[in-house]
């Protein structure tokens, strides 16, 4: 193919630069993907700040199937001109992981052993370079997860399917939130408010979200979403409004997606019931030297790290946005072109465009 792609690189700290990409011959075992939308990920600005190499970012990649080998059609179940949402995992589908459908736990997808890829993540060194979502077109490699996606969704919406399996699977499938019991939701960025629709998905009793004043247009979505009550932590004691909410019995889950140091994992801890549980989806940074295990002991809590999502919460993530059930084009806050992804992601890190919850590049604008 003499055709040539445009996509945006990450080539130093906190500058991108939009460069031109030969499109490959696509192989029986691999396929094309014309991207229509990329979701800005929280996760994208530390890789924004620390480059670690030339790269394409972007793992929230939806868009039409423009080539797909013969190979990959007989794996994936797809064709050419299908509309798909891609998982940002590379798994190698043939560990024990994989086999057991826990593909996102394969060592195959973690970056960080240098030997895992995953696309927003794989250095354009790699042959064929293209490998992220801010692009115009991404490669596909035979191990892809794909979802097949509604071609009426709009795509800024369809680009949500990350974050809302994220809440799915952390506050519904790890969580175990059911019918009539309370959860405590800590940060009401994409992540949190995903979690809210998981849970009321799940048909909590009682879900409570908590953030800070600067969070104040989140919390107002909240409760829009689904949320019975928002706590401002600026101006209310968490402890003591929680309290006060479920009567003294405290929350049956805490899932902490909150972007605030070591003290939120205390708070979630200090915030659920005897025999409850503390799931922890936002990462730290840094140790809890507050923090004192005896504590899950007398609590009798179960705590637990989460990362990432299954296929059965994405595929439950695409019908929900497929069923227009809630207003998510009040999520999908800004739009972006390639030439304007440093301004995508200063915004993501709270240093572009203010009150963004989900921002969205848009590769063809």
């Amino acid at each position: 193919m003499s055709e040539k792609v445009r996509a945006a690189v990450a080539i130093d700290i906190k500058r991108t630069q939009v460069q031109e990409f030969d499109l490959p011959e696509i192989a029986p075992d691999a396929g094309l993907l014309k991207v229509e939308a990329a979701g800005v990920c929280g996760s994208d600005w530390p890789k924004y700040l620390r480059p670690d190499g030339p790269r394409i970012l972007g793992h929230e990649n939806v868009g039409i199937l423009t080539k797909v080998g013969k190979v990959a059609a007989e794996c994936w179940g797809f064709k050419e001109g299908d509309r798909v949402a891609v998982e940002e995992y590379l798994p190698c589908r043939h560990c024990e992981r994989c086999w057991s459908g826990e593909y996102r736990l394969c060592d195959a997808t973690d970056t960080h052993l240098k030997t895992g890829y995953r696309y927003g993540s794989t250095p354009i060194t790699i042959p064929p370079a293209i490998w992220g979502g801010y692009s115009q077109y991404q490669y596909l490699h035979l191990n892809s997860v794909l979802h097949k996606v509604p071609h009426d969704v709009p795509a800024t919406e369809a680009a949500l399917f990350i974050p809302l399996s994220n809440g799915i699977q952390w506050a519904m499938i790890e969580g175990g939130i059911g019918l009539g019991q309370t959860i405590l939701i800590q940060g009401p960025g994409q992540m949190g408010l995903s979690c809210v629709i998981g849970a009321r998905e799940a048909n909590a009793g009682c879900i409570i979200v908590s953030g800070t004043s600067r969070d104040a247009r989140r919390l107002e979505l909240a409760r829009e979403l689904g949320a019975h009550y928002t706590i401002d932590v600026d101006k209310e004691d968490l402890i003591k409004r929680v309290a006060e909410i479920t009567h003294g019995q405290m929350a049956d889950v805490v899932v902490d997606v909150a972007a605030g140091g070591p003290k939120v994992v205390v708070a979630a801890v200090d915030a659920a019931k005897k025999g409850g549980k503390v799931i922890l989806a936002g990462s730290k940074g840094r140790a809890i030297p507050e923090f004192l295990s005896d504590w899950l002991i007398k609590k009798y809590l179960t705590m637990k790290g989460v990362r990432g999502h299954s296929f059965h919460a994405v595929e439950l993530a695409i019908q929900l946005i497929a069923s227009k059930k809630y207003p998510l084009h009040k999520f999908s806050t800004h739009q972006f072109s390639l030439a304007q992804v440093d301004e995508a992601l200063r915004t993501v890190g709270g240093e572009g465009a203010p009150d963004s919850i989900h921002v969205t590049v848009l590769p063809w604008q």
